[in-house]
């Protein structure tokens, strides 16, 4: 089994609304294990670090947006850079504009169940079930016409190695716990079911 860590994030408007404890429900009930949590109002310098200023990471973030805007049937004039340097500016106001809670939760295949329990990125089209598709309905349209980022509630590490990143970025060793649960024997033991 890929036993993995990853980080997520209820963002400001997950934390306004309320909505720490529903979201922490959906990880656990799923079999996730929480090894770290604490609520952060992260710095420019912070978030500077969390959205990389890398002009590959940029291009691919700007390149994404351009391939939504297409399906939205918008045409977007700016080059893949320039709107990865405007998405990271309106991402990173966004996640510095109140407390946030960071959790690092582990479990197999954690990175992608995660993101599968988050939802798609655009709360609009995520699907019905995800915590983007249940709890928020702002969508990229309408976060475009208004030059700020879409209010989707989380952030979810996309990858084992984007995750470790995060996961420095916003712990320290000693915030992170090893512990036992009873998913860890039914869950992730692979002799449960032969004792």
């Amino acid at each position: 089994m890929a036993i993995e860590r990853t980080l997520a994030i209820v963002k400001p408007d997950g934390v306004q609304r309320g909505l720490m404890g529903e979201i922490l429900h959906r990880f656990e009930r799923a079999g996730l294990k929480v090894v770290g949590m604490k609520m952060v109002w992260a710095d420019k310098e912070l978030v500077g670090k969390h959205y990389a200023d890398d002009e590959a990471y940029l291009i691919s973030v700007g390149e994404k947006a351009l391939a939504a805007a297409r399906e939205r049937g918008q045409e977007m004039k700016q080059s893949a850079l320039e709107i990865g340097k405007r998405v990271r500016e309106s991402n990173m106001r966004y996640v510095a504009t109140g407390p946030v809670l960071a959790l690092v939760l582990q479990g197999n295949t954690a990175v992608q169940t995660v993101r599968n329990i988050v939802g798609g990125t655009n709360p609009l089209t995520a699907d019905i079930g995800t915590i983007r598709g249940d709890l928020t309905i702002d969508d990229f349209t309408q976060a475009d016409s208004e030059e700020r980022s879409a209010r989707n509630l989380m952030h979810a590490s996309g990858n084992v190695a984007e995750a470790e990143r995060e996961i420095a970025l916003w712990f320290k060793d000693d915030e992170l716990h090893e512990y036992q649960t009873v998913m860890d024997k039914v869950l992730h033991d692979p002799n449960w079911d032969k004792e």
